[in-house]
């Protein structure tokens, strides 16, 4: 084995790659314990906005310094704020209001083949033959989940609405992916992520607002609701973005996209163990089947 690979797969980088995805599937069995509890709107407001007042405490120096690069990019930083922290995140908690984990983070394991699609859509990025058969076996691992195994309900359309939710979410985040490929700004990550968490809230407030003013009945302040708030603010939101972040740093851009597929895995691990809800074969034969899409798509 070579030295540079060994490097790249020391056991603090195994450590990196791993932690996100297991942070992720946490978020997504939260969000499913919260749900009946805590509005998802309003759960993702009130989660990035601990989250940002979290970072803002140790990058208030950073977004001081870089504010004349911070009003250059005030558009494209609003784009990336409403596309990640404002409609992702949103989607992904509506999602969990009515669809399980496992399907949500399978759904959301499927980002390669709507990366492929808009990059050739918008961002007029060559799809080879091989990023086309890849996505097409991403789409059938996430259609075989969508339909639950029955093929018989793509001709009624008989989807979960928070299936429909999660990909929309996924698309979202699709976009998100290529502006910050494409148009990222000069700015360490701390500031980056600040800015889009600041941009992110204030076009959350609206929708959030109206939540509340809807709600049946008043949100239940109980050690269970400040238990999930406390861990979606810091564990998901921080400590995942950072860890991955230099996880990519170290392994280089290819490797992490496969340790993404072990969200779902853990997602049905932490599901079975925390939830009760066992994972089905449709949902071992969508995770082969996207794993071997990223797998081909990803091939030089």
């Amino acid at each position: 084995m070579h030295a540079s690979a060994t490097r790249r797969l020391d056991g603090a980088t195994l450590f990196l790659l791993t932690f996100p995805p297991l942070a992720w599937a946490g978020n997504a069995i939260v969000g499913r314990l919260a749900a009946g509890t805590f509005p998802p709107i309003t759960l993702n407001f009130v989660r990035w906005v601990l989250a940002g007042t979290l970072l803002g405490l140790y990058t208030w120096r950073g977004v001081v310094e870089h504010r004349a690069t911070l009003r250059r990019h005030a558009g494209l930083l609003t784009a990336m704020g409403v596309l990640s922290i404002a409609s992702y995140n949103a989607f992904q908690y509506l999602a969990l209001t009515t669809s399980t984990p496992i399907n949500v983070t399978l759904i959301g394991a499927s980002t390669p083949l709507f990366l492929l699609i808009i990059g050739a859509l918008f961002f007029r990025e060559r799809m080879r033959p091989w990023h086309v058969a890849g996505a097409l076996l991403c789409l059938v691992g996430v259609s075989f989940v969508l339909v639950r195994g029955d093929l018989g309900r793509l001709a009624q359309l008989d989807f979960v609405p928070g299936d429909l939710f999660m990909l929309a979410a996924t698309i979202a985040w699709s976009a998100y992916t290529w502006l910050l490929r494409k148009h990222r700004p000069d700015l360490p990550l701390p500031v980056l992520l600040f800015a889009q968490i600041v941009t992110g809230v204030v076009a959350s407030a609206p929708v959030t607002a109206w939540e509340l003013m809807t709600l049946p009945a008043p949100i239940p302040w109980n050690g269970k609701v400040l238990g999930i708030l406390l861990y979606v603010a810091t564990i998901p939101s921080l400590l995942a973005y950072f860890a991955w972040d230099r996880a990519i740093a170290r392994a280089g851009a290819q490797l992490p996209v496969f340790f993404i597929t072990l969200t779902p895995v853990f997602a049905a691990l932490l599901s079975t163990l925390l939830l009760g809800e066992s994972p089905h074969w449709y949902h071992g034969v969508g995770l082969v089947t996207i794993a071997a899409g990223i797998g081909l798509a990803q091939r030089r």
